[in-house]
């Protein structure tokens, strides 16, 4: 496969080999195909959240957040941080 770069991409992998961060423009390339790939499979997952979240919206698997439910659950995470606090507490302190 024959690959034509741009002359800033070009100088772009001359400069990574010059400061040594590539030994070789196949290593630029390799890497540069490295990370399309990890982006690639994260795009898909995150395709495929949506589409689970949009199944579950469809079959009522859902709950409203309203502001009173968000104060709630502010309360209710601070009650837990304060039990678990005061429970390592009493392990340290033994």
């Amino acid at each position: 496969m024959e690959i034509h770069l741009t002359p800033d991409q070009e100088a772009f992998i001359r400069e990574a080999i010059a400061h040594g961060r590539v030994q070789r423009p196949e290593e630029a390339v390799e890497q540069a195909m490295r990370l399309w790939e990890e982006r690639e499979r994260t795009r898909l997952e995150i395709l495929a959240a949506l589409e689970a979240a949009e199944l579950d919206i469809k079959a009522g698997r859902y709950i409203e957040v309203t502001d009173e439910s968000m104060k709630q659950l502010a309360e209710d995470v601070k009650q837990r941080g304060r039990a678990l606090k005061a429970k390592e507490q009493i392990v340290a302190a033994r």
